[in-house]
């Protein structure tokens, strides 16, 4: 069972929390990577937070270009696309930022 590393980013700034998440397959959709990130999350800050809907309202966001989600420095640009996962992959969730007045 491959171990991977998922960190979040934001433009400009320092990276943020990193977690090493055990995967059982090699192949997982990205929605269903980016469910489990949420869960993690949640699980691991004691917040009182429903999975679901948090999972919904960051599915949203990636739809509306909030993030990009980078796998070993590639873009994912397809919730449904399936990742190949190996040991040591990096899933990194980059914030992007909107330009000052755009």
């Amino acid at each position: 069972m491959p171990l991977i590393t998922v960190t979040d980013e934001v433009v400009g700034a320092p990276s943020g929390p990193t977690w090493t998440i055990e995967v059982f397959e090699e192949e997982v959709r990205l929605d269903e990577l980016i469910r489990r990130r949420v869960t993690l999350e949640i699980a691991e800050s004691g917040v009182d937070a429903d999975p679901g809907e948090r999972t919904r309202l960051t599915l949203d966001a990636f739809r509306r270009n909030a993030f990009v989600v980078l796998v070993d420095d590639r873009q994912v640009t397809d919730l449904g696309e399936k990742i190949h996962l190996h040991a040591g992959s990096r899933v990194t969730f980059l914030k992007l930022v909107p330009l000052v007045g755009g």
